[in-house]
């Protein structure tokens, strides 16, 4: 398939650039798959919309501040044994190092800019030296591998320099609200450089009427990275090659979806990470027993699966996303879930009747 043809036309002030005041009251867009149909509400009506014996699994990833802005420490060229001094001038420019994913305790990979100016062996100091960053390594899509140290713990030198990192749609700074509205209630393992932000919608007044009417969670950690924002730039998406990212599934969890299937009870993905978790954990099950094996397997792994139209979903049939970027692999996953045609006319829709769109914005339930 082109990628043209996941392309829609949206108003740059239909982005959110904001959360809004309370976190359940965002609108919901209710789209019947079977149907071919929507209609507009609003997530606060989500948990007595429920039948009542669903699985819901969310992403309970924390976003780290993985913003980082510091000085060169000095140049330090890759060939052993040589060294170059550089200007005041060209040492004192600011280096922005976005981390993107964690290796080892102290070693990253992350995209530092200007990067053509930061070669390996160079080093970035942040803050006033409490914080500090070796380039050890080049790889793939622009990214370093890059070693920590710090005055201390690093965990807690980056959580307190780092800033949090907003999508690259939302046009302002982070301020100190981000830090907690920029988290989903579920967030409980450090790793993330992107919310889930399905789960944003979630309050605990909603979550307290989900256990009012014993409603069944689980969740699965998918630390959200490069993934999620890296554009294709390829025409047939087919020769688009995603970026991997780290999942763990816990035996609870993968006993709990197990049980759900052998019941026939819907599972209902919380935002289109839980989906990548699943969908990859069943294509790996499937590779590894074939078909009369088991589901989902618990376990850590990495996703690297693509999902396009033609995709056979394995684990879930219910979705509650945000909606996406046009020519996104995001929106790609949900159109092979949906069907290209009927996401197109529900986003066109949602346009015209002024949804908010991406990360701060409201939430579509497919069913």
């Amino acid at each position: 398939m082109r990628l043209s043809d996941f392309d829609f036309t949206l108003p740059q002030e239909r982005i959110a650039q904001r959360p809004l005041a309370q976190r359940d009251a965002s609108r919901m867009l209710l789209l019947d798959r079977s149907a071919e149909s929507w209609e507009d509400s609003l997530f606060s009506t989500f948990p007595e919309r429920l039948h009542g014996d669903e699985l819901i699994i969310v992403n309970n990833a924390r976003v780290i501040p993985a913003r980082l802005f510091g000085r060169r420490m000095g140049v330090r060229a890759e060939k052993p044994g040589r060294q170059l001094q550089a200007s005041g001038e060209f040492l004192s420019s600011e280096i922005e190092v976005l981390l993107t994913r964690q290796i080892s305790a102290d070693v990253w990979e992350a995209l530092v800019r200007p990067g053509r100016k930061i070669p390996v062996g160079e080093r970035v100091e942040f803050g006033r030296g409490e914080l500090a960053a070796e380039v050890l390594d080049r790889g793939d899509f622009g990214l370093r591998k890059i070693r920590l140290t710090a005055k201390g713990d690093v965990t807690q030198a980056i959580e307190r320099l780092g800033h949090i990192p907003l999508p690259p749609y939302i046009a302002r700074e982070d301020d100190p609200a981000d830090r907690e509205r920029y988290q989903t209630i579920f967030a409980d393992r450090p790793g993330a450089v992107a919310a889930p932000t399905a789960g944003l919608h979630f309050s605990p007044a909603v979550l307290e009427k989900l256990q009012t009417r014993n409603i069944e969670m689980a969740a699965i950690t998918l630390d959200v990275g490069l993934g999620t924002f890296q554009p294709i730039h390829e025409e047939e998406i087919e020769r688009h090659q995603i970026h991997s990212e780290r999942y763990t599934i816990s035996e609870k969890t993968a006993v709990a979806i197990c049980r759900a299937r052998r019941e026939a009870r819907p599972i209902l993905a919380v935002g289109t990470t839980v989906v990548r978790a699943l969908e990859d954990a069943a294509s790996k099950a499937a590779q590894k027993y074939g078909e009369n094996g088991p589901l989902i397997e618990p376990g850590e792994a990495e996703a690297d699966i693509f999902m396009k139209p033609g995709h056979t979903f394995r684990v879930i049939n219910q979705l509650l996303t945000n909606f996406h970027l046009p020519q996104s692999t995001l929106l790609i996953l949900v159109s092979a879930f949906a069907g290209r045609e009927l996401i197109l006319r529900a986003y066109g829709h949602a346009v015209k009747s002024e949804y908010r769109f991406y990360s701060y914005g409201d939430c579509t339930w497919i069913r």
